[in-house]
């Protein structure tokens, strides 16, 4: 039931969405090499001490190449109107830092495990995090629920990386020869194709797709 009323919530921000006063912070969530990765906290106003909240954390879009976290600012000044704790969540790309893929796959469930490590300082429900984003992005998101391969070394594999609801912009969710990023991934997608691991047990999902996307057809989502 939780999880229902939360996607309501989001799909209301389609057509509507007042936005008020909110607080936001900056911190550091990993650092690897050189790289330090940081995620921005947004909290509602009237914040109260000792209050437990929901959670979504947004990842950005850009093939895994480029992009911005303040792609998803609009959406987490929504959310927080409806009395959540967003996180909007940097990782490592190609333009930037050089990396592939899985680099930004591996920051991603690091970001996701820094939430709930960190759940109780934070206020938020360790159990109800929601994870989001937009074309790669969403794939992340994804990803992080069906991937049980791809971690950083370093990472405390106990505390689970997983998201307990998904809520998906234009996912890049099949990375087969017949979807995206192939030419990066290789083989691999076997273990990075969100689609090529669905299985039983999945949380709440919902996805955001339109028929003039060129990059991810709607019938991605109708598989």
């Amino acid at each position: 039931m939780k999880s229902t009323i939360l996607f309501l919530v989001l799909v209301q921000f389609v057509v509507t969405g007042a936005i008020h006063a909110q607080t936001v912070t900056e911190f550091s969530y990993k650092k690897i090499d050189t790289v330090t990765l940081k995620m921005q906290m947004y909290q509602p106003a009237g914040f109260e001490a000792g209050k437990i909240y929901k959670a979504i954390i947004f990842f950005f879009g850009g093939g895994w190449v480029n992009g911005k976290i303040s792609q998803f600012e609009f959406m987490a000044k929504h959310c927080v109107e409806k009395d959540m704790v967003v996180f909007l969540a940097d990782y490592r790309v190609q333009s930037r830092q050089g990396t592939t893929p899985f680099e930004s796959l591996k920051d991603a469930k690091s970001a996701m495990r820094y939430l709930r490590k960190n759940a109780r300082t934070l206020q938020i429900d360790p159990d109800n995090i929601v994870g989001s984003g937009g074309s790669a992005g969403a794939h992340l998101a994804a990803a992080c629920l069906t991937n049980e391969t791809i971690n950083e070394a370093g990472d405390d594999l106990s505390v689970s990386a997983k998201p307990n609801a998904l809520v998906l912009f234009n996912p890049v969710i099949d990375n087969s020869k017949a979807g995206y990023g192939y030419e990066r991934i290789g083989e691999r997608y076997l273990e990075f194709s969100p689609l090529h691991n669905v299985r039983k047990g999945f949380p709440p999902t919902i996805f955001f797709l339109g028929p003039k996307d060129k990059l991810v057809p709607v019938q991605t989502a109708q598989h």
